[in-house]
This record gives structure tokens, C-alpha cells and sequence, in this order.
């Protein structure tokens, strides 16, 4: 058994508060980068880009918006499931060394994409593939990946001037890290915790799960 990659996988963290800000050496980025670009995609269409966003003004502007949007989450929240979230930081856009902006282009390949014609988010699912690539790369490099979600595609796709019909699919914020926790932070604050293995396996057919013993 390879126990360094199971090592990573596990030590692997969604970073918000951890960041320095110092630079990225550029040989270890590329490796990253290397890293998710070699993730598997339905048709070999490889329907991902990756925006390299180092400009203050543009992450002042996204860290605005994203601000904006947990406000709006917020103000649908109430009692304890509001404090809980109030003490939960959303992102490290600031803090970070830069952000990486993947996204899906669902003409890559198009017209006959080999083996989407059944599944229309195939391609979208081989994105992911490559942020996963990503993100365990850059936590075998030392580094943390914060991937944040607080943001209207619209708004995001007009920062950075993606063109119609490509989905800014993730805003990844990267960069060097004080350490990474050994307690996931929804789990540490009380928002969520992990359930076990136990809970989400079925055998032969789909069993519904019993939501009292949830």
C-alpha cells in the first residue's frame, strides 16, 4: 500500500484562515497545474482552462461580492444554525498567494463528445476530476487550496471576461499555509459533521437511508 498518497488524501483541507500570502515558486505551480491538467475527461476533451488571478484589485473586487453573497445566506439563517455560521470563514481571497479560476467549456470536443451523448454533465464532472488533481498535488507541495462558493456565476464570468457559454466552475484560492487543521472547519464550528463510511454504502440495490438514525 502507497501510504504517502493516502497520507495526503487525508491530510488534504478546504483552506480559509490558514494562508501567509507568500509566493508560490513557479516550478512548484507548474507541477500543480501539470497535475490537473492530467485528470481523466469524458471524450479526452480536456474542457477545462485555469485563470491565474494575482491582481489586488480583482481579488478586492471578487472578495467584495463573495462578502455580499454570504450576507445574503446569512440573513436566511436563524438561532443557533446563525451563530454557528457567523464564526465560519467563507474564503481566503485576500489572504492567499493567488487565486485559480477553473472553468468548463461544454464545446471542447463538440459536436461528438465520446461519452457524453447519455450523460450531458460529463464534462462538467471531468472538471471536478481536475480541481481534485489539483488540490491533492498542491497539498503533496506543502501548500492549502480554498475553494470558495459564495458567488454568482454572472458576476464572476464579467471580472474576468470569460466568455458566453464557459462556467467559471471554481474559485481557488492557493498559497502557503500556516498549517493545515487536523479538524475540518464545518466540522470543528459544529455546522456539519463527517458521517461514516457505513452510512452512505448499499449493497446490490439502493437502500434508503433511515433519516431518524441519520
Amino acid at each position: 500500500m502507497n501510504q504517502l498518497f493516502y497520507d495526503v488524501l487525508h491530510r488534504r483541507r478546504d483552506v480559509r484562515a490558514e494562508f501567509t500570502g507568500e509566493p508560490i515558486d513557479d516550478a512548484v505551480l507548474t507541477r500543480v497545474l501539470e497535475a490537473a491538467h492530467a485528470a481523466p475527461s469524458v471524450g479526452m476533451s480536456q474542457p477545462w482552462d485555469f485563470v491565474l488571478v494575482r491582481d489586488p484589485a480583482t481579488r478586492e473586487e471578487f472578495a467584495r461580492h463573495v462578502h455580499e453573497e454570504r450576507d445574503v445566506f446569512a440573513r436566511s439563517l436563524d438561532g443557533e444554525r446563525a451563530e454557528t455560521f457567523a464564526k465560519i470563514k467563507v474564503e481566503g481571497i485576500r489572504e492567499s498567494s493567488l487565486g485559480i479560476v477553473v472553468t468548463y467549456d461544454e464545446q471542447r470536443g463538440a459536436p461528438a463528445v465520446l461519452g457524453r451523448h447519455a450523460i450531458a454533465d460529463a464534462g462538467l464532472y471531468s472538471v471536478c476530476l481536475a480541481i481534485q488533481n489539483l488540490w491533492l498535488a498542491a497539498t503533496a507541495e506543502g501548500l492549502g487550496v480554498g475553494w470558495v462558493s459564495f458567488y454568482r456565476e454572472p458576476a464572476l464570468a464579467d471580472l474576468l471576461g470569460i466568455p458566453a457559454g464557459i462556467r467559471p466552475v471554481a474559485w481557488l484560492c492557493i498559497g502557503p499555509v500556516t498549517n493545515l487543521a487536523e479538524v475540518p472547519d464545518l466540522e470543528r464550528h459544529g455546522w456539519r459533521g463527517r458521517a461514516p463510511l457505513a452510512s452512505a454504502l448499499h449493497h446490490e440495490r439502493f437502500t434508503p437511508r433511515d433519516e431518524g438514525s441519520a
